[in-house]
């Protein structure tokens, strides 16, 4: 049906020129064209350009980017295009459904005889910011009502963002939960510190992890892993290897066996052959003076003993990472730790960013340069770690693109030996957030 909308009077120059124009997309069938009037003049000012297609074929080429609203006749025949929205519908209804999927980010007004105020209704509900009867239809009106609803479509679309910021915020949380636990260390003579900062271009948190678990015999036993690729995949498969090695751990699992297990985990839960996982796993002795190594293509942990430099742990004997291998093998390598000691282990977004402008990398050996200065300068635990990993980003020249994951382990003789005989130092620590410092409170170990 023909949509004539009556021609505005002569506005002053100033009222047709100042302002941002508008642009209308007008979808009605009139094959004479009488809706070509080439602007209106809105009250405000702004200026309508009007674009007028015959049906949704030629609505789909003149709908642009700087198409602002959409004017639809539900008088329009449905043709092809809306086949499959007509089961239960009106035509009205169904050429709209489609228009609404065709353009979601448009303002859609949807235009009506004055007897089908039902229909004009059901548009609204079904997603059309407004409605407009043919008979009522005029330049003022029709300018108001597109401003209005080009409003109401941006605030929708805000609402929309805000919905879906708060979802993937308690998501992050749920998988920060799952890859950042607390530590099960309850009755320990070990301090635990950590420092979580995702990689800059990701919402979500990647696919590093770490935990830390005292069995009832007394061991401690930490873990740190990354899984290769970013987003929230990768971070599901985290979690999984984590809960996984917890509960290994806790019935007694321990090195290759442990580490042959979670390869089968990971085998069964990745969606790609390709996806494999790096992992550093210690087991230290219930007098806190030795422990097992197991590296699974991961890097070394750097060890601090007391009056010496910091160094690296031995890797020569560590196995591929998991995934790579159907029936690799993952040696338990014996070190010593000595009486007061100091354990840092990491995921590789800490030795991977750059240094300068140039392509060269900081690598394991600048990393223990590093922290042997901050080690000089008097740096311990949290305070420590949070100079690394800020170092690190100011060496990058700004974000690194990897994740960064970084846990330490402390253990100070003198304070074990001042403790009464007997006494079980309880080790309750808030679970780190990532980028942030531990709150106040929580132990901080003098490394």
């Amino acid at each position: 049906m023909p949509v004539s909308v009556p021609q505005p009077c002569s506005a002053p120059a100033a009222e047709t020129s100042s302002g941002a124009g508008l642009t209308l997309l007008v979808i009605e069938d009139d094959p004479a064209g009488t809706f070509t009037a080439p602007e209106l003049s809105a009250a405000a000012g702004a200026r309508v350009r009007i674009r007028a297609a015959r049906n949704l074929t030629e609505a789909g080429r003149l709908l642009t980017d700087d198409v602002d609203c959409i004017l639809l006749d539900l008088a329009l025949p449905a043709g092809a295009e809306s086949r499959g929205d007509r089961e239960g519908d009106e035509d009205g209804l169904a050429t709209l459904k489609h228009v609404l999927r065709m353009a979601p980010r448009h303002a859609v007004l949807a235009l009506t005889a004055e007897d089908d105020a039902e229909l004009a209704a059901e548009a609204v509900r079904v997603g059309a910011q407004d409605h407009l009867f043919r008979g009522e239809l005029d330049s003022r009106l029709l300018s108001r009502a597109i401003r209005y609803a080009v409003e109401r479509k941006r605030a929708d679309v805000a609402q929309h963002q805000l919905t879906e910021s708060r979802l993937r915020a308690q998501e992050n949380a749920r998988l920060e939960r799952g890859l950042l636990p607390t530590p099960l260390l309850e009755g320990s003579d070990l301090r635990f510190a950590a420092r979580y900062r995702p990689g800059r271009s990701r919402a979500l948190l990647g696919g590093d992890f770490y935990d830390t678990v005292r069995t009832p015999d007394g061991t401690v036993h930490a873990m740190i892993g990354d899984v290769c690729g970013h987003g929230p995949d990768e971070a599901a498969l985290g979690v999984e290897l984590r809960i996984a090695w917890r509960a290994l751990t806790l019935a007694g699992l321990c090195g290759d066996e442990l580490l042959s297990t979670l390869q089968q985990v990971l085998e069964h839960e990745r969606e790609s052959e390709e996806i494999f996982a790096t992992l550093c796993t210690v087991d230290i002795a219930p007098d806190g003076r030795r422990a097992g190594l197991c590296l699974a293509g991961h890097p070394a942990p750097l060890i601090a003993r007391r009056g010496r430099a910091a160094q690296l742990l031995p890797y020569e004997d560590g196995g591929p990472a998991l995934g790579l291998l159907p029936r690799a093998r993952w040696p338990r390598r014996q070190v010593e730790l000595g009486g007061s000691w100091s354990l840092m282990m990491y995921t590789d977004g800490l030795i991977e960013g750059r240094v300068g402008d140039g392509t060269r990398r900081l690598g394991q050996d600048g990393m223990v340069a590093m922290v042997n200065r901050q080690l000089a300068e008097g740096l311990a635990g949290e305070e420590l770690l949070e100079a690394a990993v800020t170092h690190v980003r100011e060496l990058n020249g700004g974000e690194l693109t990897d994740d960064v994951a970084v846990l330490l382990l402390d253990r100070d003789q003198e304070t074990v030996r001042l403790r009464p005989a007997g006494a079980g130092r309880s080790v309750n620590i808030p679970r780190p957030r990532p980028g942030r410092s531990s709150p106040a409170g929580a132990q901080r170990p003098p490394l």
